[in-house]
């Protein structure tokens, strides 16, 4: 038995499987920063992405995202309504201005936060949610955990500055990609430029949403602390994009370098289809089989996104060690698919039989083994 190595020439196809490759050079005046490939989960930049951070009014992604959730469980509706309490109606900064003693639908309050970013929308619903702002808090910290933001940590709703309100760019973008996939008829209402509540008519902060450009969403965010930040996401030709943007130093800046990395990812990077679902990549001999040579497939189509750079190099191989010992059973893995191409990690992906090979009776295997000797037959 030797260690083979088969060089693969990929062809274009429909493919789904994402293949992550390392973040590219480009420099920006964002503090941190993180852009994402969303059909490949692909990431196209990362500066200090890991890094928790003060995210100002983006975390209220994860207040909408308490929200999002429970209206998809059944367990509220749009047509709720909460309570606005005095704390609420005092909360100072960006305002849905609603009253003390109203009821106000989950319907508006979610455009309330989207639309308007209104803290004290966000108090009546951590309020309605939670019992108390403290304790939706606890809820949304512990929730983000869960869903793997682990360099998330809460103490209001509102992104209002304290130590301990913290968000990665990185949590940001992999919240951001939760609220596109598991929610598209709620996600539509981050695409909303303008809403009206109490005759105060308000329009959305996200600078992109202007510009033609195919975003649709998600959210602003400022402190003297944290910057100027943005989360967005935008489509174009079947693609989506997640951007995260902070600690840049006026609103100017965060829209014109927003729309400039936007149109860096959709103009540098393409996604390439390399192999089908159960494709036939290459065939391993067998030793000692009722058939000489058996199939190998891979479990799941592949497709990258890669600069054009990038595709003229990539290298796509085969590591095996053959001839393989019969039996051989379908979905066994025989081989590695390996993926190499500039700032591309290495990608290795099972490939295995597509079907079963039976072992040789008695008789068989001496006859194999005589000719092994004889001629050097496999």
């Amino acid at each position: 038995m030797q260690r083979v190595v088969r060089t693969i020439a990929p062809i274009a196809c429909a493919a789904v499987l994402a293949v992550p490759v390392s973040a590219q050079k480009f420099d920006t005046p964002a503090r941190n920063a993180y852009v994402l490939d969303l059909a490949t989960n692909t990431v196209l930049l990362s500066k200090k992405a890991e890094v928790p951070m003060p995210p100002a009014s983006m975390s209220k992604l994860m207040t909408v995202y308490m929200v999002f959730e429970r209206l998809k469980k059944g367990s509220l509706t749009l047509d709720d309504t909460f309570l606005v309490s005095e704390k609420a109606w005092r909360k100072g900064g960006s305002k849905m201005f609603v009253k003390v003693g109203d009821r106000i639908s989950v319907s508006d309050l979610l455009r309330g936060i989207i639309v308007q970013s209104g803290n004290d929308a966000c108090i009546v619903v951590a309020e309605g949610l939670g019992g108390t702002e403290d304790a939706f808090a606890e809820m949304m910290t512990r929730r983000a955990k869960e869903i793997g933001l682990t360099n998330s940590s809460f103490v209001n709703s509102t992104g209002w500055p304290h130590p301990n309100q913290l968000m990665s760019a990185l949590d940001l973008a992999q919240l951001s990609s939760l609220l596109v996939t598991q929610f598209p008829e709620l996600y539509k209402i981050f695409n909303e430029k303008t809403f009206t509540y109490s005759q105060i008519k308000q329009s959305n902060r996200n600078p992109l949403l202007y510009r033609n450009i195919g975003a649709d969403g998600l959210k602003t965010g400022h402190t003297e602390a944290a910057g100027y930040g943005l989360t967005a996401s935008a489509t174009r030709d079947d693609r989506r994009i997640v951007l995260v943007l902070n600690g840049m130093k006026s609103v100017r800046q965060r829209s014109q370098e927003s729309l400039r990395i936007v149109e860096w990812a959709f103009r540098t990077f393409k996604p390439y289809a390399l192999f089908k679902k159960d494709e036939v990549i290459t065939k391993a001999d067998i030793w000692l089989g009722t058939a000489s040579t058996v199939p190998l497939i891979i479990p799941e189509a592949l497709k990258m996104t890669l600069s054009r750079d990038a595709r003229s190099k990539m290298k796509v191989v085969v590591r095996m060690s053959n001839p393989v010992a019969a039996p051989v059973r379908k979905g066994q893995q025989l081989a590695t698919l390996v993926v190499t191409a500039p700032n591309l990690k290495t990608r290795e992906i099972p490939l295995i039989a597509a079907e079963d090979v039976n072992q040789l009776g008695f008789v068989g295997r001496i006859g194999a083994a005589i000719k092994h000797v004889l001629w050097g037959a496999s």
